[in-house]
């Protein structure tokens, strides 16, 4: 799990890993299709990343498929291109569909019924006891970790029977992003991007629903694109002022400070 940063330090300990605290890296995630602004209240500085040129020079994106319900859609196909895989336990039963075959297979595979391990004999397993302390999605983002992930999509993360766990990914997306990960949650049908400092443009479709959850008391929230616009708008924690929005297309949003999730539906049109 992660810990709270101490007054003043630039690290942040998270699976037991020493990830450094720096504003996150806005390169391209998968929801974004146009430049993307960042200017961190520490600096006053402005950056802006191009989506053409940013997909030449990162990495490919982990993939890690989670055992929540998964729509295959064709804007997940185009998000997890050439994505590199690893399946937490019963996560494995979204491969087939996708199309895709891990690299790694992790957990304690108690959700992972036999059939499942039959049909993919030859995927490198990584076990752990079912009495652990970090989920198999946890697990799962580690290795990726490990093997020097900046851009995460968790698959199968949002919904399901398990709300627990949907919450979970919410809250431990929010705290990896804040280290400087590029990471989105996504059932097919919802996304979930964790919001940063400064001002960030998502692709969404015109008439498509979105909502902004917040973590904390938010201050200086602006939201542009979207039929209920926000400026410089403080957001006390538990609030609803920011659900059920509707985009007009790309939605721009800037944060000064406090922790926050946006929630899209890409191909719920009934905002129109």
């Amino acid at each position: 799990m992660a810990s709270n940063p101490s007054a003043g330090s630039n690290r942040i300990r998270f699976f037991g890993l020493d990830l450094p605290l720096s504003p996150p890296r806005f390169g391209v995630h998968p929801v974004r299709a146009t430049p993307v602004l960042n200017a961190p209240a520490a600096t006053g500085k402005v950056s802006k990343s191009c989506y053409v040129g940013a997909v030449m020079k990162r990495d490919r994106p982990f993939l890690i498929l989670l055992g929540g319900e998964l729509q295959i859609t064709d804007r997940l196909v185009r998000q997890i291109s050439h994505a590199r895989v690893i399946a937490a336990d019963g996560g494995m039963r979204h491969a087939a569909d996708l199309a895709v075959e891990p690299e790694l297979w992790v957990g304690d595979f108690d959700s992972s019924p036999e059939a499942l391990m039959q049909r993919w004999p030859k995927i490198q397993r990584l076990p752990f006891p079912a009495e652990k302390n970090l989920t198999d999605g946890e697990l799962a983002v580690d290795e990726a970790l490990k093997r020097g992930a900046d851009r995460i999509i968790l698959a199968g993360a949002l919904g399901g029977a398990r709300s627990d766990h949907a919450v979970l990914h919410m809250t431990n997306a929010c705290a990896l992003h804040s280290g400087g990960l590029d990471i989105m949650l996504t059932s097919g049908e919802e996304e979930a991007l964790p919001l940063s400092f400064g001002a960030q443009t998502v692709d969404l479709p015109a008439g498509s629903l979105f909502s902004i959850l917040n973590f904390s008391d938010v201050s200086g929230l602006s939201i542009k694109g979207a039929r209920y616009p926000l400026n410089g708008f403080d957001l006390a924690f538990g609030s609803s002022r920011t659900l059920s929005n509707v985009a007009e297309g790309p939605v721009t949003i800037t944060l000064q400070s406090g922790n926050a999730l946006l929630l899209a539906r890409p191909y719920d049109l009934s905002g129109r």
